[in-house]
């Protein structure tokens, strides 16, 4: 099995910029924009390549970044311990740990909010894991 790339290891950074450069329409804007705006919320943040997909991580996963056929999912690992006042989770409700968003074609997620969840999602991962 192959050991995760870290920050450390610019790979993982160099592997989500192939990832995003690669899916050459909309899916790879949104993904970009996104990473953006983790980036942004958290200068800290440590990106990694698990599973084949984005991670972005601060004292423990903050969320992933997938893209599927018609649409690109962010999934907080605990999302559902944070506080959402602009219902941007719309995926992956039902579950006790995770939620997700899902992007459509032409659908805008409201930055300052999207900001917000990062960095309660890393605040969180914090007290857990204050090491």
């Amino acid at each position: 099995m192959k050991k995760a790339e870290t920050a450390q290891d610019p790979s993982a950074s160099e592997l989500i910029s192939d990832r995003i450069a690669g899916l050459r329409d909309w899916r790879g804007e949104a993904l970009g924009r996104m990473r953006a705006l983790i980036r942004e919320a958290d200068p800290d943040v440590v990106e990694e390549w698990k599973w084949a997909n984005p991670v972005w991580s601060h004292a423990g996963i903050i969320c992933t970044g997938e893209s599927y056929k018609s649409v690109v999912k962010l999934t907080f690992a605990r999302g559902a311990s944070l506080e959402d006042p602009e219902r941007l989770f719309n995926s992956s409700l039902e579950g006790k740990t995770r939620r997700a968003i899902d992007i459509r074609e032409g659908e805008e997620v409201d930055a300052s909010a999207f900001k917000a969840l990062v960095r309660q999602a890393a605040a969180l991962n914090l007290l857990k894991n204050p090491g």
